[in-house]
């Protein structure tokens, strides 16, 4: 079943995602410098697989499924870690999450069905501005435990951890969020609708 290099590396980084979460919400300083280990090594599988299948043509229906399947795995433990742990808001870490899962099973369900989506800019956004914010609370949490990195950044690494600055990222975020995965549902109405409509006449 997954029997191409990138489906693996696929589903490698879906059995990461717990494990980086367990690692971080333990609060030991130690186990969270592994956690940012994991996440990278995690996110390294990302560029990779996806370079992999296309340098091989080995690209699949089960590949174009598992891949933003993983990547939204990675990124909802990473926000849902956040989350548990204190330092930003469960509202929008569900909104974040649901939206993008959500999306990501609409697109799998499309490539199946051979149907075309559009995919705006905006959306490409969303992923910078998500992923860069994600990176910033990851490392700045970590940092915090390692003496060195406190050192250098001094005086002003409570300003970074302040929760009126983690608050004003996520609100971003979630504004961001929610405001493209409602032009994406926007942009592919016709789809969406012709999918509601068979399914009525399969039920009627």
């Amino acid at each position: 079943m997954f029997s191409t290099l990138p489906n693996t590396l696929s589903l490698l980084r879906i059995l990461l995602s717990p494990v980086f979460f367990l690692l971080f919400i333990s609060g030991d300083p130690i186990l969270r410098q592994f956690s940012v280990a994991v996440f990278f090594i995690a996110a390294l599988t990302d560029w990779y697989d996806g370079a992999l299948a296309r340098s091989r043509d080995a690209i699949t229906v089960l590949g174009k499924f598992l891949d933003p399947l993983a990547d939204k795995f990675l990124t909802s433990a990473a926000f849902i870690a956040f989350a548990f742990s204190g330092y930003v808001a469960w509202w929008m870490v569900i909104v974040i999450s649901t939206r993008d899962i959500l999306i990501t099973l609409l697109r799998s369900f499309a490539e199946r069905k051979n149907a075309h989506v559009v995919t705006s800019r905006t959306a490409q956004t969303k992923t910078f501005i998500q992923m860069t914010v994600l990176y910033y609370v990851l490392l700045v949490v970590v940092g915090q435990d390692i003496l060195w990195v406190t050192n250098i950044v001094g005086p002003l690494y409570n300003s970074l951890l302040d929760t009126v600055v983690l608050e004003v990222l996520m609100v971003l975020v979630t504004v961001i969020t929610v405001f493209t995965g409602i032009q994406y549902f926007y942009d592919n109405r016709s789809f969406i609708l012709g999918f509601i409509r068979k399914a009525d006449q399969i039920a009627g």
